[in-house]
């Protein structure tokens, strides 16, 4: 519990029981949309809003504590911040899993050929997962 303390510490933001409460459940679930974050908080925090709980993610948005990961035709989900990632997503069960690659090469190419400067990538991959195949 100390460690979530100096994450939010380490963020400019004062540990309040809910953001200490969001950390876990990052932690704990790796990605989770903001309907099940709300509902296992929700356990807790019997008075905390919807609203509350969004602006909170917001707020650690802001200053790069979580990310939100976007997947077309589905609610996003969001997750603690981590060196930099893509992500596997399992068409039949939905899972979401982390996956290291090196993507310096694809970027490279792709600024030589748009004459773009990337700043940022999202990269999706979608398939069967070890437990659907």
């Amino acid at each position: 519990m100390y460690q979530n303390h100096q994450i939010l510490r380490e963020h400019n933001l004062k540990a309040t029981p809910q953001r200490l409460a969001i950390i876990e459940l990052m932690q704990k679930h790796g990605h989770i949309s903001i309907d099940n974050l709300y509902q296992y908080i929700k356990e807790k925090f019997h008075s905390l809003s919807l609203a509350t709980l969004y602006k909170n993610i917001n707020i650690m948005i802001g200053v790069d504590l979580v990310k939100e990961v976007k997947i077309p035709n589905n609610k996003s989900k969001y997750e603690l911040t981590k060196k930099p990632h893509s992500h596997l997503l399992c068409t039949k069960c939905n899972e979401i899993s982390d996956v290291f690659i090196d993507l310096k090469n694809i970027i490279k190419e792709c600024e030589k050929n748009s004459h773009y400067k990337i700043s940022e990538t999202t990269l999706l991959l979608k398939g069967l997962c070890p437990k659907c195949n």
